[in-house]
C-alpha cells in the first residue's frame, strides 16, 4: 500500500508550491497587462492590511513548514495528532485540497478581469450574480476555507490546527470587511442579492 505519510509530505510541498508560483505569476501577469495592481492590502494599520498581513504570515509559514518536511523529520515539533493522522484522513484531505483548488481557479476565471484579490476602492466593477456567484456570494473564500480543512486532514496536527482557526477567522472578518465596501459601492443591488444568495451554503 502506497505511504500516506509520503503523500502527505510531497503532496502538500507540491501543491502549496504551486499556489504561490500560480497566483505570483497571475497577478504580476494583469498588473503588466492593465498597468494597475490587482492585489489591494488595504491603507496601512487598518482592518483589512491586519487581516493581510496575519494571512500572509501563515500562508508563508504553511510553504516553508510543508517544504521542511521534506528534508527534515519535524512532525513530533508540529505537534502531529497521530490518533487521525490515518490513511483516510489523509485522502479526504488531498481530495478536498485538490476541490478547492478547481473552485478557487474556476472563480477565479469566471470573473476574468474583474478578478481581485482585496478591496479596490480606486474602480467601479459590476457585480457579479451569476455563475458560482449564485449559489453563493463568497464562492473564492469558500474554496479556500475548503483547502484550509484540507490541510488539517492531509496533516493533522497543532500546527494545521491552528492554521485552520486562524485561517476561518481572517476570512471571516475580511468579508464582513468586503460586503461593507459592496453595499457602499453598489447599495441597493448588492442588498438584494445579499437576501437571495446565501453568504456559504
Amino acid at each position: 500500500m502506497f505511504n500516506f505519510d509520503i503523500l502527505s509530505q510531497y503532496f502538500l510541498a507540491i501543491y502549496f508550491t504551486m499556489i504561490a508560483v500560480h497566483y505570483s505569476s497571475v497577478a504580476l501577469g494583469r498588473k503588466a497587462r492593465t498597468q494597475q495592481t490587482q492585489v489591494h492590502v488595504g491603507k496601512a494599520l487598518s482592518a483589512s492590511w491586519w487581516i493581510r498581513q496575519t494571512f500572509n504570515m501563515f500562508r508563508s509559514a504553511i510553504l516553508a513548514i510543508c517544504i521542511a518536511r521534506l528534508l527534515w523529520d519535524i512532525d513530533t515539533q508540529l505537534g502531529v495528532i497521530e490518533v487521525i493522522y490515518q490513511p483516510v484522513t489523509v485522502y479526504s484531505g488531498v481530495i478536498l485540497m485538490l476541490c478547492s483548488f478547481f473552485l478557487v481557479s474556476f472563480s477565479h476565471a469566471y470573473m476574468q478581469s474583474e478578478w481581485r484579490s482585496g478591496i479596490d476602492d480606486d474602480s467601479q466593477h459590476p457585480l457579479l450574480v451569476s455563475g458560482p456567484f449564485k449559489r453563493t456570494r463568497n464562492p473564492i473564500f469558500k474554496g479556500v476555507l475548503l483547502g484550509q480543512l484540507g490541510l488539517f486532514l492531509t496533516f493533522p496536527s497543532l500546527f494545521t490546527l491552528v492554521c485552520l482557526i486562524t485561517g476561518v477567522t481572517m476570512i471571516c472578518l475580511q468579508v464582513r470587511q468586503e460586503e461593507i465596501a459592496l453595499e457602499k459601492s453598489h447599495g441597493d443591488v448588492y442588498i438584494q442579492y445579499k437576501q437571495k444568495t446565501p453568504r456559504w451554503l
